[in-house]
C-alpha cells in the first residue's frame, strides 16, 4: 500500500495523540534515522478523515520510501535493512 502525505522523508510514521505505541516508534525511527542520516516525518491521522479511517485500528503505522513496513510496533533491524537498500 502507498500513501501520499510522506513528503520528502524516507520514513513516515502514521501516529495519533496520546498513542503510547505511536510515542515509542517515533523515538525508535527518530533514534535509527539519526544513525542513518535518513530523514523521517510524523503525520497526525486524526487530522485527515481517510487516514483515521485506513489506521485507526493499527497506529503506529510506518512507510519505508513511500512502501507500508510496519504497524503497531517498529521492528529495528527490519528498519535498518531497510534503510541500506538504495531508495
Amino acid at each position: 500500500m502507498t500513501i501520499a502525505h510522506s513528503g520528502d522523508a524516507r520514513v513516515v510514521v502514521y501516529s495519533r495523540p496520546g498513542c503510547h505505541l505511536c510515542e515509542v516508534a517515533e523515538a525508535l525511527v527518530a533514534e535509527i534515522c539519526a544513525e542513518t542520516g535518513d530523514s523521517w516525518a510524523r503525520v497526525d491521522i486524526t487530522t485527515d478523515d481517510d487516514l483515521t479511517s485506513r489506521f485507526t485500528e493499527q497506529v503506529p503505522v510506518t512507510f519505508v520510501d513511500g512502501a507500508q513496513h510496519d504497524f503497531w510496533r517498529v521492528d529495528p533491524v527490519r528498519l535498518r535493512k531497510a534503510l541500506a537498500r538504495t531508495p
